[in-house]
């Protein structure tokens, strides 16, 4: 008997998988592969002049104005996500209908959250130097992820246009979890400047997901209406 059994787990185990299985398959991995060429089309700007420039952090002024489009880009990718969750392959659609309806705020979030990063990164070199500097970098740097991290959290939810405390509060409440956002973001610059075709084509969208999808656990919250 437990021969029999086991024979027929093994038959189910090795049986093909549903026509559905595999079209959802396909269809998550164009919506990803198509995403990535939607971001790469809106960040071109910028994603050009680090193809020039040999040393990005020398003309980090020139470089923080570059990036204001990704912005709304990253808006566009996210409502890409959106509309897979629905069951939704439209991609064009769903990038650059929702990189239109957040363009304005978009814009104004991450050029707040690139204005402010600027500054204290340029506090925290100048504080360095000095002799109090080891007690006081520490304190810029958290000062800093926390910004970054409630930019990013603003662009996931821009559509509902949650209060910016109510969000801000979660996003340090729940520290773990923006802390792995940020790692995970981190990794998707390191790998499209390290190597742009993988990163942009390959790997942008999935780890984008993976960001965008426990940021929008992390300040649900703050976008369910009571």
């Amino acid at each position: 008997m437990s021969g029999h059994g086991e024979g027929g787990a093994v038959r189910r185990l090795l049986r093909p998988a549903r026509q559905e299985t595999y079209e959802q398959v396909f269809a998550t991995v164009y919506v990803a592969l198509m995403t990535n060429v939607l971001l790469a089309i809106a960040c071109a700007p910028l994603l050009a002049a680090l193809a020039i420039v040999r040393d990005p952090l020398a003309s980090w002024p020139f470089f923080a104005v570059l990036s204001l489009p990704c912005g709304p880009a990253l808006a566009g990718a996210f409502g890409c996500f959106e509309a897979l969750n629905r069951g939704s392959t439209s991609v064009l659609r769903a990038f650059w209908g929702a990189y239109r309806r957040a363009a304005p705020r978009a814009l104004a979030v991450w050029a707040a959250g690139a204005a402010v990063v600027s500054v204290l990164a340029v506090d925290a070199v100048t504080v360095a130097r000095t002799a109090w500097g080891p007690a006081l970098v520490p304190f810029f740097c958290t000062a800093a992820a926390l910004v970054m991290s409630l930019t990013f959290a603003l662009l996931t939810s821009i559509d509902e246009r949650p209060r910016t405390p109510a969000v801000l509060f979660l996003v340090a409440r729940r520290w773990y979890l923006s802390a792995a956002v940020l790692v995970v973001l981190g990794l998707v610059v390191a790998v499209i400047l390290v190597k742009p075709v993988l990163g942009l084509l390959v790997l942008a969208s999935p780890l984008l997901y993976a960001a965008w999808a426990t940021t929008r656990f992390v300040v649900a919250p703050a976008t369910t209406s009571p």
